[in-house]
């Protein structure tokens, strides 16, 4: 028991401490109305919120899962996001929901490697918190399942400021925007859950979220011509996203 409460105690800490340095953040970007402004220090809040709490509790910071772990679940964390993304955007492309605009093979390289680096370093920032911290110590107390949406339900929380008040969202209504990023957030929740717990790392959960924000938000959307409805299918707030989460929060929950 006593070591039960320790752990709601550490969670709750966290919790807390990621809030309130993301506070500083969200001032910025409320103030400017950008959330780009302040992308890198937003996204590394929870990470130094996780840093914290692990040595406010004594706790060691190899716990976060620094080994690679096996190749399997590497893989999986770079594949997914790149299938799934290649579907969306080619369903769009093919049905004329958006339009194809080319880009240079330099350009794409670029975007692969330079692109993947910066982008997995940011994404490091979320996931010591997310599945560094959060997932091992919920699920130390709690089932997969509710290890998994009490996670994502915060982590799509954490995102609402910019969404209402900056400019994290699309050109459909804000409503729809939340629909689509909770419900999204969720499945991906299930899913880097199961990566985390499986593999014992958090470098595949890296992979994936930096090959999800390259993947989804720059490369195929770079290469997608704006045909008045196209922000309803992609990026993180389209149908695409909602409908591919879905089914792989589902498949990985089972």
């Amino acid at each position: 028991m006593d070591a039960k409460k320790n752990i709601q105690k550490k969670i709750i800490t966290f919790l807390l401490l990621t809030f309130a340095i993301s506070s500083v953040s969200y001032y910025f970007m409320i103030s400017r109305g950008s959330a780009r402004d302040v992308g890198m220090a937003w996204m590394w809040s929870p990470g130094i919120a996780a840093v914290m709490t692990q040595v406010l509790f004594r706790g060691k910071l190899r716990d976060f899962g620094w080994r690679l772990g096996e190749a399997r679940y590497l893989l999986l964390g770079y594949g997914v996001p790149l299938a799934y993304a290649s579907a969306i955007y080619l369903l769009v492309w093919i049905t004329g929901f958006g339009g194809f605009r080319p880009q240079s093979a330099l350009m794409l390289l670029m975007f692969a490697t330079l692109g993947l680096a910066v982008a997995c370093m940011a994404a490091l920032g979320e996931e010591l918190g997310w599945r560094g911290l959060l997932v091992p110590q919920l699920a130390k107390i709690t089932t997969f399942t509710k290890t998994a949406l009490v996670t994502g339900i915060v982590w799509a929380i954490w995102h609402y400021p910019a969404v209402i008040f900056a400019d994290y969202h699309s050109t459909a209504p804000r409503w729809f925007d939340l629909m689509t990023l909770t419900t999204s957030v969720l499945g991906m929740s299930i899913f880097t859950a199961w990566l985390r717990l499986k593999s014992g790392s958090i470098w595949p959960a890296v992979l994936w979220h930096g090959g999800h924000n390259l993947f989804i938000q720059q490369i195929f959307l770079d290469m997608t011509v704006d045909m008045g409805i196209t922000d309803y299918f992609v990026d993180d707030f389209g149908i695409g996203v909602l409908l591919s989460m879905i089914v792989l929060g589902y498949i990985f929950w089972r």
